[in-house]
């Protein structure tokens, strides 16, 4: 039977239980065990999909087209696993899925209740992970205990623990320890507010992790313990680090896989010694602290002041920048502003830009500015999703001979909508369901740039988006000389862009950044990232040598 383990917050936002939840599940996986993760979320919305970046950040796209979490991005770049569209729960999907059983009469007339109907679908969610192929299920609980949305989940896993057994669950609780400058002393009385407050709704926790910009002292350690019921050993400092990947060993320094490995009885081979080889995450925190030549990318974004709208695109950067032992000096470029920053001559320092994907009118032309800028200035440049679109438009107006080019997203009435809607999409009017979601296959073109990084020729990437190139104007984007480098099995859409004999321009109508690992850099990040340091350095960028792309071993 599948391990349990659920991670609660208090006492304020942003505590950071993603990670902390996705440094435990690096660490029992380091112990050779099985780990599986799910986020469940207390807001309405059916799933984030239809939400504002600046409201929730990023969505994270799933294999299968699920739209998630963003700390659904965390748990897969630490334990290297796939997730899927059931790694990610919220109210408005429970409920949704449970009045569509009372309405085919599934209850039989009963009154439809919060518990147990409601309850009861939130463990059924929990027990869909937990299958013969896992060891253990993490199940980080979204928002703060004491929120009143959060009530349904509090019970549901309340009740989860006598459901499956005592031995078969543990709770974990991330709360706050505050350092008060004034008096110059850390303060437990948050901490204690929170563990009253999740107590009184059934549950008692097994573990606490203190976040703090400072370490807990064994006092401080003492007294929490005595005040919560919790052995000593189960209250774990969790001071802020450098970089985040270095939080798995910061919380196995303090013992809390040893902890929880023994509350479950995970702790060793059936000989009594311990699986545990935390070689391969030590070799990247190493590589992380010698990641010191600056590199500046600039990223073109429309959600700039929201860095989290552009989460994975920031790691996956950083993950290409570990594996040539550069160091990312991120230059945040709000979209509307591109022009005018030209004109300062503010963006001829770059060594690198990233155009990410977005929806939307709004800021569209100074990302097709910024394209065009890297094209003429022989600057290396990515583009993602949306950035492939607006270096098709750019390349279509400024090269093609397609006066006026766009897409039917931004200007319908263009004569040159070399980015529009299939055909058969077009019959489909309800919102969302043109979206082309999750993974879907492309083949590239042998000798091509595309080709080169990656290795191979045929590639499977995570997608997120309702417009595509034009197939009517693909040759003459192809005579003007835009490589489509990639395309669908089908040979009908394209997926990859590049231009011979630039350093590296090239756009995916992918979100490669989704698969990107911190040992495992994607391709084309890696890619971006080697042209960008030969660039920073005074070396005239050759074109990509998959020789010097191999994989961080």
């Amino acid at each position: 039977m599948a391990k349990h383990i659920f991670v609660t917050g208090g006492v304020s936002s942003s505590l950071g239980k993603g990670l902390t939840a996705s440094s435990l599940g690096r660490l029992l996986k380091s112990r050779g065990l099985r780990v599986t993760m799910q986020k469940l979320d207390p807001y309405i919305n059916v799933d984030p999909g239809t939400m504002n970046p600046f409201e929730h950040g990023e969505v994270f796209v799933t294999d299968d087209g699920g739209e998630t979490d963003l700390d659904l991005g965390h748990y897969e770049r630490f334990i290297d696993e796939n997730l899927h569209r059931e790694s990610n729960a919220t109210t408005g999907s429970i409920y949704q899925s449970v009045i569509a059983k009372e309405r085919r009469g599934d209850y039989l007339g009963k009154t439809v209740q919060v518990i147990p109907h409601i309850t009861d679908e939130i463990k059924d969610r929990i027990k869909r992970l937990a299958t013969d192929s896992i060891d253990v299920v993490i199940t980080e609980i979204g928002g703060t205990v004491g929120d009143i949305e959060i009530l349904p989940f509090l019970e549901a896993i309340r009740q989860f623990r006598k459901d499956v057994g005592r031995d078969n669950v543990c709770y974990v609780h991330v709360t706050l320890v505050p350092y008060l400058g004034p008096s110059g002393e850390q303060k437990t009385k948050p901490t204690q507010h929170s563990v009253t407050e999740l107590r009184s709704r059934g549950i008692q926790p097994d573990v606490i992790i203190c976040r703090s910009d400072r370490s807990i002292s064994s006092g401080l350690k003492r007294k929490i313990s005595n005040l919560s019921d919790v052995p000593v050993e189960g209250v774990i400092s969790c001071m802020d680090a450098p970089n985040l990947y270095e939080i798995p060993l910061a919380l196995h320094e303090e013992g809390l896989d040893n902890y929880v490995c023994n509350l479950l009885g995970l702790d060793s081979n059936d000989d009594g010694v311990s699986r545990l080889d935390l070689s391969a995450w030590e070799a990247l925190v190493a590589r992380v602290e010698a990641a010191t030549r600056p590199v500046r990318i600039g990223l073109i974004g429309k959600y700039v002041n929201l860095p989290d709208a552009y989460l994975s695109v920031v790691e996956a950067l950083r993950h290409g920048g570990y594996a040539q032992g550069a160091r990312i000096d991120l230059e945040w470029i709000q979209a509307e502003e591109v022009e005018g920053l030209l004109a300062a001559g503010r963006l001829r320092d770059l060594d690198g830009i990233v155009i990410p994907g977005g929806f939307g009118e709004r800021g569209v032309e100074g990302k097709v500015a910024a394209a065009t800028y890297a094209r003429d200035n022989g600057i290396p440049c990515l583009g993602l999703c949306l950035g492939l679109q607006v270096m098709v438009i750019e390349y279509a107006r400024n090269v093609a001979g397609l006066a006026g080019a766009n897409s039917r997203e931004f200007d319908a009435t263009s004569a040159h909508l070399v980015i529009d809607l299939m055909d058969e999409q077009r019959e489909v009017v309800e919102m969302g369901g043109t979206m082309r979601l999750g993974v879907y296959p492309a083949k590239l073109v042998p000798g091509s740039v595309v080709a080169r990084v990656y290795g191979v020729e045929l590639v499977y990437e995570r997608h997120r988006h309702r417009f595509e190139v034009n197939p009517h104007y693909r040759g003459r984007l192809e005579a003007a000389g835009l490589v489509s480098s990639g395309s669908s099995l089908d040979d009908r859409l394209v997926e990859f862009v590049e231009l011979p004999g630039h350093p590296f321009w090239v756009g995916t109508q992918a979100h490669p950044e989704f698969k990107s690992r911190p040992d495992r850099p994607h391709p084309l990040f890696r890619g971006l990232v080697t042209a960008a340091v030969e660039r920073a350095e005074g070396r005239a960028p050759r074109l990509i040598d998959v020789e010097r792309l191999a994989p961080v071993s």
